[in-house]
């Protein structure tokens, strides 16, 4: 099986050390599981805020 890795952070709080180990986990997940990883997607998002 192939799969790709998207890991994102979408807050202030959250840091780039969040992208890593979502990285870190889910190869882990993909060699457990003989799942091929063809390519990381990395999202450095912020989440939506209002004018409230």
């Amino acid at each position: 099986m192939k799969a790709v890795i998207y890991a994102r952070y979408s807050s202030d709080s959250q840091r780039e050390e969040s992208i890593e180990g979502q990285i870190r986990e889910c190869t882990a997940f993909a060699e457990k599981n003989g799942i091929t990883i063809l390519k990381h997607y990395i999202d450095r998002a912020f989440s939506a805020k209002t004018d409230m």
